[in-house]
């Protein structure tokens, strides 16, 4: 198991070049899952679609409270966050007050403003229009302070699997700065950087739904936020709202969401308009990559 895990953190490594690897996954009659950079008899290229799905219009949504020929139209915010928005309207029929250009602002946390108040411009007949609605998590105008990142999490020492810009997966906007550190499931994960937990998913089984598995995501003081991914299912222990210190306890490693295997995969963001990005950052001590097992090299 431990050199299956291996040579699959290598792969990750040697997909770091300029032009990504095709990872293969296959089964044996055992049941035993395999990856490798060679295709194989039955198996099937591999797609890791490193990506959060963190359900944010159940906690940031429209509001629109009619009254006889007037609409009041709201932008509510539950998270403990500020989430920039941005709200225009289209197809209008009967409308007055609508804006005439979008609506772009940050709303604070745990917020509820009105932002327009549509009217009928024919008494009696109903208002017809659709709102177009964005939102991203976090101020774009805020500026991100040094700061050198101790390990989030106790024990080891631990091995890095794939850094930044690797292509197997931290290819994207969000992930490009992304580390993946290969630890046993169980490991304890603490916080980095203190701030308030915005965002937690803790009830993912194996691979799950959410291709991020179980998560904590943190808020610091300067709009930048922490993510820490792949989670043991249940082990999260802190609250939307709470706020951590450097040390605080998180959660237990796992290897839930699209995980090749067990490890940490934790990331930087922070909001630049209307969309989060991952931002370079470093810990405060070395850590080692892992050797590329791939390549035959040891």
């Amino acid at each position: 198991m431990l050199a299956r895990l291996l040579f699959f953190c290598g792969l990750f490594m040697a997909s770091t070049s300029a032009v990504a690897m095709t990872i293969y996954k296959s089964k044996d009659a055992n049941g035993v899952v395999s990856y490798s950079d060679r295709p194989t008899t039955g198996s099937q290229v591999f797609v890791f679609r490193d990506r959060m799905v963190e359900h944010l219009e159940r906690q940031v949504y429209l509001e629109i409270k009619k009254q006889k020929g007037v609409d009041n139209v709201y932008v509510r915010n539950d998270l403990y966050a500020p989430v920039e928005i941005e709200l225009s309207f289209a197809g209008l029929s009967n409308v007055s007050g609508a804006p005439s250009r979008p609506i772009r602002r940050v709303m604070p946390a745990r917020s509820n403003i009105r932002l327009a108040l549509l009217t009928a411009t024919k008494a009696g007949r109903p208002l017809t229009y659709t709102p177009r609605f964005e939102y991203s998590l976090g101020d774009p105008s805020g500026a991100a302070m040094a700061y050198r990142y101790p390990l989030p999490w106790r024990g080891g020492p631990f091995r890095l699997s794939q850094g930044a810009n690797g292509q197997y997966s931290h290819f994207g906007a969000k992930n490009r700065y992304a580390m993946d550190i290969a630890m046993p499931e169980g490991t304890p994960i603490i916080a980095a950087r203190g701030g308030v937990v915005v965002k937690t998913e803790n009830a993912q089984t194996g691979r799950g739904t959410d291709p991020s598995g179980n998560f904590v995501r943190v808020l610091h003081d300067d709009g930048t936020m922490g993510v820490y991914l792949h989670l043991k299912q249940g082990s999260v222990g802190v609250r939307e709202g709470q706020r951590v210190a450097v040390g605080s306890a998180l959660a237990l490693s796992g290897n839930t969401g699209n995980s090749s295997g067990p490890h940490l995969h934790f990331v930087v963001q922070r909001n630049t308009g209307l969309g989060l990005v991952s931002i370079p950052y470093q810990f405060n001590q070395p850590v080692g990559a892992l050797p590329n097992f791939a390549l035959g090299k040891q």
